[in-house]
């Protein structure tokens, strides 16, 4: 497909999910309509993780855990995964935010947060992958990843399959259907004490545990998204794409065209109303890619270097990119342009280390939410205009940051 036909279709998929979007509202008003939004907040250097209500700013509920903590919100919204790699530990945060679809409408149930019961423990926990009603945890140096169902978690018990990840190394592991797609080690590499192999390919198993296919090649393999049915992992050669199979997943690379300068991406997303994955390409660019054109990469330029992007799950054209000047830009990803872009913190720079504390995104009711470890704020910008509405104020240094929440009937 060239892409001005690939720019119709998203054209139209992002009008029909609009007119979809205004036919629910219209069908949810079976019920009094009721919207609620949370923000998680992890400390940078702190143990603790706060629950503060979206539209007054006012602490719901703190909680005092083990490390610092990275935050991931479960696909339905219900939990959040404080992972603490550095502490070998991850605890699960109910949101007390709960919706379900009735075809024509959703309802929305509102309760109090609650750290749940039951955690997680294993060498290196690190990255977590929410899909569908479970959530999948990879453990670097614990040689092992946990699909865990979110439903018994709810329920205050554990219920999890193990994977074997063949050796301890910094991968990932990713659902699709009844098999799973696992980062592949290279265990014949020398690697120095306390060093883990690098990456070198992916491969899928299936329910019982057995590898399905040959491992497919895909060097310094990092990150991950799904959007629609298929699921993405960037590579040094290119991005690899898993689509859905008669005997499993088929795995395809989509190599880097000669046109792209130098560079891989390390960092995914997957859009959710339209398929295609933004992914980073270094650190002063990012990609759009669309595996079913036949130029699947539109790379965009940025002014400087990336700080942190997310995609808008409401307002699917959008994506919004956090650069190091200070400026949040707004990509249109139907265009493949940078459309508008405001200043909204001061200038963080990229050099140092990796981990040093940086503003993070959310998208939470139409507004974006950013965290500035700088000023203890989480400051609150419109969407649309980019202009700052107000900002809650945080002890500490406010770091990773989730939004939960939506609306729905109230009945």
């Amino acid at each position: 497909m060239n892409p001005k036909s690939n720019r119709a279709r998203l054209l139209a998929a992002a009008a029909a999910g609009v007119v979809l979007a205004g036919q629910m509202a219209f069908a949810g008003e079976t019920g009094e309509t009721r919207e609620a939004w949370r923000l998680f907040v992890a400390d940078h250097t702190r143990p603790v993780v706060r629950v503060l209500d979206f539209d007054d700013g006012k602490e719901l509920a703190r909680y005092d855990i083990k490390g610092y903590a990275t935050l991931t919100a479960s696909a339905s919204g219900q939990t959040v995964f404080a992972t603490q790699s550095d502490s070998d530990i991850v605890h699960v945060i109910g949101t007390g935010i709960a919706l379900s679809d009735h075809g024509e409408h959703r309802d929305l149930d509102v309760s109090a947060p609650a750290l749940l019961p039951v955690t997680f423990a294993g060498k290196r926990p690190f990255h977590v992958v929410p899909h569908d009603d479970h959530l999948i945890l990879f453990y670097d140096r614990g040689g092992k990843a946990e699909i865990i169902d979110e439903a018994a978690l709810l329920d205050g018990t554990a219920k999890v399959r193990e994977i074997d990840t063949t050796a301890p190394h910094h991968g990932v592991a990713v659902t699709m259907g009844r098999f799973v797609l696992v980062s592949v080690p290279d265990t014949s590499a020398e690697t120095k004490p306390d060093t883990l192999p690098p990456r070198i390919g992916l491969r899928v198993i299936d329910g019982s545990g057995k590898q399905v296919g040959d491992i497919a090649k895909c060097t310094d393999l990092h990150g991950e998204a799904t959007s629609a049915r298929l699921v993405a992992v960037g590579c040094k050669e290119g991005v690899l794409v898993a689509r859905p199979g008669k005997e499993g997943p088929e795995l395809k690379l989509l190599p880097y065209p000669e046109t792209l300068p130098k560079g891989y991406v390390g960092t995914l997303l997957g859009g959710k109303a339209l398929q295609f994955f933004l992914g980073n390409y270094g650190e002063d660019k990012v990609v759009l890619i669309d595996p079913d054109s036949d130029e699947p990469y539109r790379l965009v330029e940025l002014p400087t270097r990336r700080v942190d992007f997310i995609l808008d799950p409401a307002d699917v054209r959008n994506a919004y990119i956090l650069t190091e000047d200070g400026d949040l830009h707004v990509l249109d990803v139907v265009k493949g342009e940078i459309v508008r872009k405001a200043k909204v913190t001061e200038p963080y720079s990229k050099d140092g280390h990796w981990r040093d504390p940086r503003p993070r995104l959310a998208v939470a009711d139409g507004q974006i939410a950013i965290t500035d470890p700088r000023h203890a704020l989480v400051r609150i910008v419109d969407s649309g205009t980019l202009k700052e509405s107000r900002t809650i104020p945080v002890d500490g240094q406010p770091f990773s940051i989730v939004a939960v929440g939506g609306s729905g009937a109230s009945h």
